[in-house]
């Protein structure tokens, strides 16, 4: 539905937050955009979670009557949308580098209902709220059918905002977990992370403050009918892991924990040892390896004295440059000024690194934490995982529970399995898009087979 030049209808009936979703090669993306009227007509800002992309700002937006435009510069290609709008809802096409779809937006920053039937489960969902302090989350709770007691699980999601299904690549990791194991018998909580979906909260905060997100959450369940209070664990992926760690460490009231990819070295060697496997896995040799490290060791100095900023964006706008240039014409046109494009990109790195997470994470060894834990754990890994290394962290985690210890450790991994525990060629992240959406045989058995076995 192209628009065309004419009047244009005042477009303060757009403006503010609208939340929704695009969907493209069997892959869904949440999305926020942010219509703004201002002297010079409409403009809109976009913010995909799961490609990391916040406040960037769309191009050529314009409404005439109930149809609305606008596109996203983007690396693949130009990114545009052509809507119609119906009282507080936009539908429409989506259309970037040949492939197409759909998209939605709902008014607000609550997503929209989906268009798809409830599916005929054989349990209970329902959808709370909980929180602490000035932060509220909202979750989906999933109980089995019955009285109960029933044991209980609470998902937490790796690094980044992510909602309460995790989804990754189109993959919904946390919706598939909690289905699975909703079915065989334990009760899951998932919830949107702070600042996305429904939740909210201060974002920009270390991962200890996230623990206590957790335990209003164990606390929500130990409340619950049909809900066995001493029987409520923690599962918990990749950076969710740690928090679930120190969410045990601290609280007598976690009675177990699942760590999927967690990791128990300091956050340093986390960073350089992910970005090497991904390097290599992406063909690059040691000239690649050298260079990477170089640019790290520049990035840590800076980040933990606070110094040096300047040079390191003029770095980084020098390389972004040069991949500019490299780029096929009609790829870098489609990116509307480079310049702007470069600029924005620069922006949101630089933000994450200048991030109290950033800095506190890197720094942050899990030892110390990991050895106060004293309730049944455990520890699955993936054999191709490619952002937390098996060989890196496995060892240290199996050290921690040596001895008198190792009755609370179970370990094992999975060969073909990668980072979101799919079965994988490479493990590479740019594989994840075209693998099943499913997670690998023997996964979720051996974690529901692994809580309902604990001591009653």
């Amino acid at each position: 539905m192209p628009l065309t030049a004419g009047a244009q209808t005042p477009a303060t009936a757009l403006a503010g937050p609208w939340t929704g979703e695009i969907r493209v090669a069997g892959i869904t993306l949440q999305m926020r955009v942010v219509f703004t009227e201002g002297a010079e007509g409409l403009s809109a800002a976009i913010d995909i979670p799961q490609q990391g992309a916040a406040g960037i700002a769309l191009r050529n937006v314009r409404r005439e009557g109930e149809l609305v435009h606008f596109e996203l510069p983007a690396g693949p290609g130009l990114a545009t949308f052509d809507g119609e709008r119906a009282g507080d809802r936009i539908e429409g096409t989506f259309a970037q580098s040949g492939a197409a779809g759909t998209f939605v937006l709902a008014r607000g920053n609550t997503p929209p209902p989906s268009d798809a039937p409830p599916a005929d489960l054989p349990y209970s969902t329902e959808e709370v709220t909980f929180g602490h302090g000035d932060v509220r989350l909202a979750g989906t709770l999933t109980t089995p059918a019955g009285a109960g007691p029933f044991p209980a699980a609470v998902l937490i999601s790796g690094s980044g905002a992510q909602t309460r299904d995790e989804e990754v690549a189109g993959f919904k990791v946390f919706g598939t977990l909690a289905d699975v194991l909703t079915r065989a018998g334990i009760a899951v909580l998932r919830y949107d992370d702070r600042g996305v979906g429904q939740s909210s909260g201060p974002a920009d905060v270390t991962t200890a403050a996230y623990a206590a997100d957790v335990l209003s959450a164990v606390a929500l369940l130990e409340a619950r009918p049909g809900i066995a209070p001493w029987r409520i664990g923690l599962i918990g992926h990749s950076e969710g892991a740690l928090v679930a760690a120190m969410a045990a460490a601290e609280s007598d009231e976690v009675g177990f924990i699942v760590l999927l990819a967690g990791t128990t070295v300091p956050g340093e060697q986390v960073v350089r040892g992910q970005a090497e496997a991904i390097v290599r896995a992406s063909g690059g040799g040691d000239a690649e390896i050298v260079a990477l490290r170089t640019q790290q060791d520049r990035l840590f100095q800076v980040v933990r004295s606070g110094e040096g900023w300047e040079a390191l964006e003029e770095r980084a706008r020098a390389q972004g440059r040069a991949q500019l240039a490299a780029m096929p014409p009609e790829q870098r046109a489609a990116l509307g000024d480079p310049d702007a494009y470069l600029e924005g990109v620069i922006a949101r790195q630089l933000a994450g690194a200048k991030s109290a997470w950033y800095r506190a994470f890197i720094d942050y060894d899990p030892v110390p934490m990991l050895r106060q834990v004293d309730v049944p754990v455990l520890g699955l890994f993936g054999g191709r995982d490619l952002q937390v290394l098996e060989a890196q962290n496995r060892p240290v985690l199996e050290a921690q529970f040596a001895g008198d210890r190792a009755r609370l450790l179970t370990v094992k991994t999975y060969p073909e399995a990668n980072h979101l525990f799919q079965s994988a060629t490479t493990g590479a992240p740019a594989e994840y898009p075209v693998l099943a959406k499913a997670l690998v045989d023997g996964l979720v058995d051996d974690i529901a087979t692994w809580i309902l076995s604990l001591p009653r």
